[in-house]
This record gives C-alpha cells, structure tokens and sequence, in this order.
C-alpha cells in the first residue's frame, strides 16, 4: 500500500509557501510573537528610569568658553622658539584638549581653591575622606595636618574628583573650547568652571616662561663677554685718538648701527676757513676793481655826504642863475649866493679826495687779510692731510667699536623682550565666564526616560534574540523545510472549537479553505493523486490532529469522494463528541474480533462522509493493534472508500502509531505552531520511519491569525470573520 512520495519537490510546495524565510522576517515575527513580554520590559525599564531619576542627586552645571588661537597677538616683535606654522592645527588643538585635562591642572586648581584643606569639598560629593583615613577632624572641625604624604594623597584624591566631573567641549569649526564643570553645588560649579580657566591661563604662561629659562641664562652669560668687549675696544679707540690728536666733533650712524661721515675737528677748522678766504678774495677782487675802474667817481656816487653837498649846489647854482636873469652880478643877494656856491665847490673836492683814499686803504686791507688766510688754510691742509694717515687705523678701530656695540644692543634687547616673552606669547582668552546655575543640569528625566527607553528596546531585543535561538520549535511552514527537512503541506489557522461545526458547514471559511489547500497538497503526493489510506499523527495531544482528521474527511467528501473516517486513538478518543456520539461501538470491536458490520460504521448525511469510532477503551491497544486485524481493516474498506482516513494517536510514548502506520499507504504529520520542540518531532518522525511508513508531510496548525506571513490569508474570507480566540482544537 505504500507510496513513494519522491516524486514531490521539496521547495515551494502546493500550497505557496516557500522553502525558506528570510531572517529579518523570522526575527519580525518572533517581535511580534513576544510583545507581551517586550512591553512587559520596556515598561519595566521605564519604571526602574524614573525611579532611578528621582533617587539621584541633583548635579549643576556651569561653563567656561574660551578661545585657543593657533596664531598669537605679537605683544612684542619677538619670535617665539618654535616656528609659527610647526605642526599641524589639528596636533596643536588635540595638544590644548589633553592639557585641559591634564592632572596637573587639576592640582592647580585644588590649590588655588584650598579645596582639599578642609572636609567641605569632599561632603558635597558624598565622599568621606575619613574613610581614607588620611585626615582626622579636630574639635574645631578643621582637618589637622599630618604627614606630607597624607597631604598628597588628599590633594590626589581632590584632583581626581575633578577630572571625573569636568568636560572639554570643543565646538566644532571654531577655535572655541566650553569647560564645563558639574558638582551638587550650583555656586561650586561656577567657582570651579572659572578657577579652571585662569588656572589653564596661568599654566600656560608658566610653561612659555619656563620655556625661555635656559635662552635668558645663555643671553646673560654672552651679555657679559659682550660688553666686556666694548669696553676695551671703545678704550682702544679713545687712546688712539689722543695720541694722534684726533678730535671728533660729530658722526653719523645708519640704521643698523654703523658709524660714517665724522667730522674731526681739523675738517671742521678747514671748511670754515675756506669759507672765510673765499670771502677774503671776493673781497680784495671787488677792493682791486673799483680801484682800477675809476673808484673815485664810484665812491663819490655811493657818498652820501657827498650826494648831498652836490644837491645843496645844484640848488643854490640854480637861485643865481635865476637872479643873473633879473640882477647883476653885484647884486647882493647874488653875491650871497656866489659865496655860498663856492663855499660848497670847496667841500665836494675835499669829500672826494677823502673817499679816493679810503677805497686804496680798503684794498690793501683786503689783501692783506687773504694772504694771512692762505697761509692758515696751507697749514690746515698740511694738518688734515696727516690725519687722513692715521684715519685709516682709526676706522678700523670704530667699526670693532661699532660692531661690539651693535651685538651688545642686540642681545641686551633680546634679553629684555624674552623677559616679557610670556605675556607675548599668550595665546589663550576668556569669552565668558562661568555662571552661577539656577536648575539642575541632572539628572534629566527626559534623558533618562529616553535612555531607559533604549536600555528597555536593548533588553528587549537581546531578549527575543535569545529566544529566538532557543526557540526550537516550529512556527510556520517555511520551517517544516528549514528545520526538518520535510514536506509542507499547508497552514491551519488558529480557531475557536466551538466553531468546528459551524466552520465545516460554511464552505466560505478560512478553516475550509486552509483544508481545501492541504487537500491539493496531498493530490500531488502519489501518481493516483490523494493516497487511498493516510494517518494523521502528532507528536503530542491537542496539536489539531482531529480537527484535521474531521475537515480533511469533509473536504474530500465535498470533492464527490466516497470517505471513511477511523478514530483510531483508542486510548483517548474524541471523534466520538462530535455531534454528540455515543462511543459504544468501533475500531476496538472490530480489532477484538467482532465482524465488520454497519454497526461500526456511522454515516454523517450532514457532512457526506462516514465514521468509525474508537469504540470501547481497551485495557492495551497495543495488543489489539500488533494483529493483523488493521491491516485487514484497511484493504477491505478500500475497496468501499475511495478515500480512508485514520485519525491515529501521538507518537511519543506510545507504541499505537508504528503499528496504525504500517497498515496505511503514507502518515501526514500535524505540528502544532509554536509547540513542539524541532528536535522532538525529529525523533517522533524518525519512530513512524522505522516502522516503514512513508510520511507525506506535515501539517501546521494553530498559525496566529496575526502572523505576519499568513495573517492577510486569515483575514480575508467571503462572509463575517470567525472568532480569533485561541483555543485547543479537536483532537
């Protein structure tokens, strides 16, 4: 009677699903079958945040922003020891962030603070510095100071409670940094952030100072050579001009400190006295010209005196010319006026000859003056002609001078601006200052809410993982395939069994048309179409192995076929309740030995097939079973049914189903969704095999309607939906 069913493709079977679910849909729908549980967690989690949030300690913020330039304000025109563009931005900013939370820094700022003196600081972070027992209060309530090792460790301990609560917050594309520190103290926080700045500020002008330490020892030592230097080659210089009688009236020096253009004092005596003999001969020249060119009448005209003796006796020669036209020469006033012209004639001449030989004198004076200043300037030139010799070794002996002293400018002034160096190279500025909270920064509830919220989902997904992984057993049809290796066969939804009557007698159910797909899968299992004689099996009770049995039966039934329903459970019937049968006589009778006769066999008009019961409970069914007896049950009604169908017991732990298997053509296997464990039906099936049986497949019952595969199938019906209460079937 067996059939080999190896004809049947295992990959998309008849009923349209597929060989295998993709794994962000497996892990959908095991979300989905878990929800009770994941709200159950994240719930939980929300709950443990807000309980969380009320029991911290409220913790204030405040913050510091400063600005980190790259390229320093030049409060001098010193260049710094380094070159400006040495490194990179991004090193130099990283540099600044590390040293911001340097510890050193944070022991600077215990010190300035006075923080680890007292137990104040340590009280408003909870910490009992007794506990360490570094410090012991003394009745004043002051800490009494012990060993400088105790110190230490107190001054530690303070650093490290400030760096676990301050925070650098570089904003991004700027050169500004935010310190922000927080503490249960809001006016602690503000006095921190801002001591933290200055401390930083102060830190870094120390490290540039310290940093010319060893420029300035090096300066002062080059210093002293220098000048010791200056001073002998400045008393070189002054002793060679004295003995050369070099006298330097003036000089001029460039800008880099070199001496040109002196002016001694022989060049000084020799321009002036070759201005005073260019006068000198201008002088006798114009003296030796007016001589020659008729001085007299020139020195007459340039007479004044003269001029006007001449004016007086034009005037009075012009009055007796005038009288002479009237009088005689007697007349008297023309005789006045005669004498008086006469008298003045006698004047003139006497001017002129005066004037004549005061222009000679002039001229022999003026010669005389430019031979004594020939002379002179001979003398000078002679003079300035020998210090023009000895100039030669003089300048050489200035430019050591200029040289020496140039250096010693240098470095002195080089000295003097690395002394300042510091406040040049500070680089580093407060933007704002810190101020005084007025509400907690932390905790945040919504923060809280939000991270409990993660935290939960977190949980939560670690949770379905996990289940997922253990989660063995079978949930749809794509894992008949995945994880047994076996045939689908179809997909029952889950239904209430109070509605199997109803379901069997609406054609338009999703009950039906589930069955009616299972029904075309079993048409495909052997050449002659549905197998003749099948079983129905489970690994375990109440996996919908009788409703399966009973739709199976009714479906092929609508289908014109002629079929026969056996109960063969005998040790836990149940087709019997259906429509409220009697289960007084069936397949134990006949197994007994009683003959097969219409009292056996029930028909159901309703339904369109036939029944045979369980019929009595036997003491072993395994005794009835293992004749052959089935078997013979089985040929004879095949030749009545078309179609026989054996609603037989579960497997594990019984001994019925090797035996019901062997005297059938094949075994469909009913899986319960998320029931049965894989590794359980594995070995339930390799039990029905080893009898010999052929198992066609399986069957899985009880899908949710909310899968997220089948859930549109379940949904969709052509009148009202059934009830989605789930509940066990028949079985």
């Amino acid at each position: 009677m067996n059939s080999d069913p190896s004809n049947f493709t295992v990959g998309e079977s008849s009923s349209g699903y597929f060989e295998g679910t993709p794994l962000l849909i497996e892990y959908w729908k095991a979300i989905f079958r878990h929800k009770i549980a994941i709200i159950i967690i994240i719930i939980s989690f929300l709950f443990l945040g807000v309980i969380a949030t009320l029991m911290m300690t409220p913790y204030y913020t405040s913050t510091s922003r400063i600005e980190i330039n790259r390229d320093q304000d030049r409060v001098t025109n010193v260049d710094g020891l380094q070159a400006e563009n040495a490194g990179q931005n991004l090193e130099f900013y990283e540099t600044q962030y590390s040293l911001l939370k340097a510890r050193s820094l944070a022991e600077r700022v215990v010190r300035a603070e006075r923080l680890a003196t007292g137990n104040r600081f340590f009280e408003t972070f909870n910490f009992d510095i007794d506990e360490e027992g570094i410090f012991t209060d003394d009745s004043s309530g002051n800490a009494s100071r012990k060993s400088g090792a105790d110190q230490q460790k107190r001054l530690k301990i303070a650093s490290d409670i400030l760096l676990e609560n301050v925070s650098i917050a570089p904003i991004r594309g700027s050169s500004l940094v935010d310190i922000q520190f927080r503490s249960p103290s809001a006016k602690l926080s503000a006095d921190i952030a801002n001591s933290w700045v200055r401390e930083f500020i102060a830190s870094n002008l120390d490290r540039r100072f310290s940093s010319t330490a060893d420029a300035r020892k090096f300066l002062e030592d080059q210093l002293a050579t220098l000048k010791s230097r200056l001073e002998d080659s400045e008393r070189q210089l002054a002793t060679y001009a004295d003995d050369k009688q070099i006298v330097t009236l003036s000089a001029q020096q460039t800008a880099d400190g070199k001496t040109i253009g002196q002016r001694t004092l022989a060049t000084s005596s020799l321009e002036e006295l070759n201005v005073v003999l260019a006068a000198a001969i201008a002088e006798r020249i114009a003296a030796e010209n007016e001589l020659r060119q008729g001085g007299n009448n020139r020195a007459s005209l340039a007479n004044t005196v003269l001029n006007n003796l001449r004016e007086e006796r034009a005037a009075a020669q012009a009055e007796y010319d005038k009288l002479m036209v009237q009088f005689e020469p007697g007349y008297p006033i023309a005789k006045a006026l005669a004498s008086k012209i006469s008298s003045l004639s006698s004047s003139i001449r006497n001017e002129e000859n005066r004037s004549s030989s005061g222009i000679t004198a002039k001229y022999r004076e003026a010669l005389g003056r430019e031979s004594q200043l020939r002379s002179e300037v001979q003398r000078l030139k002679a003079q300035f002609a020998g210090e023009r010799r000895d100039a030669i070794q003089y300048g050489i002996l200035q430019r050591e001078v200029d040289t020496n002293r140039q250096l010693y400018d240098g470095l002195l002034q080089r000295y003097k601006e690395i002394g300042v160096a510091g406040v040049g190279s500070n680089n580093i500025s407060t933007v704002d200052n810190a101020e005084t909270a007025d509400k907690p920064s932390s905790p945040n509830l919504i923060l809280n809410m939000v991270l409990s919220l993660m935290a939960g989902f977190g949980f939560a997904a670690l949770y379905v993982f996990l289940r997922h992984q253990i989660d063995q057993s079978i949930r749809d049809p794509a894992d008949v395939t995945t994880r047994l290796g076996m045939v689908s066969l179809g997909a029952i939804p889950d239904f209430d069994k109070l509605d199997v009557n109803t379901m069997l007698g609406d054609k338009k159910s999703v009950a039906w048309d589930a069955y009616l797909s299972v029904c075309t899968s079993l048409s495909f299992l052997t050449d002659h179409g549905v197998p003749k004689s099948f079983i129905l099996t489970s690994t375990r009770p109440n996996e919908g192995k009788s409703t399966s049995a009973l739709f199976l039966a009714a479906v092929l039934a609508r289908g014109n076929k002629k079929v026969l329903l056996i109960d063969a459970d005998m040790r836990n019937p149940s087709l019997h309740q259906f429509e409220g049968y009697a289960n007084k006589a069936g397949l134990s009778n006949f197994l007994a030995g009683a003959d097969l006769s219409s009292d056996l066999i029930m028909p159901n008009e309703k339904h369109g097939f036939d029944m045979m019961l369980a019929g009595p409970i036997p003491p072993n069914s395994a005794e009835l079973l293992s004749s052959d007896r089935m078997s013979d049950l089985i040929t004879r009604i095949s030749k009545i049914y078309d179609i026989v169908i054996v609603d037989g017991p579960p497997v594990l732990g019984l001994a019925d189903i090797p035996l019901l298997a062997s005297a059938v053509e094949g075994v469909v296997y009913t899986v319960e969704s998320g029931g049965v464990k894989a590794r359980a039906i594995q070995s339930s099936v390799a039990r029905v095999r080893s009898s010999g049986a052929t198992v066609f497949g399986v069957i899985v019952t009880k899908i949710e309607r909310e899968s997220v595969d089948y859930g549109y199938a379940y949904e969709y019906s052509y009148g009202e939906r059934t009830p989605t209460s789930k509940a066990a079937a028949l079985d």
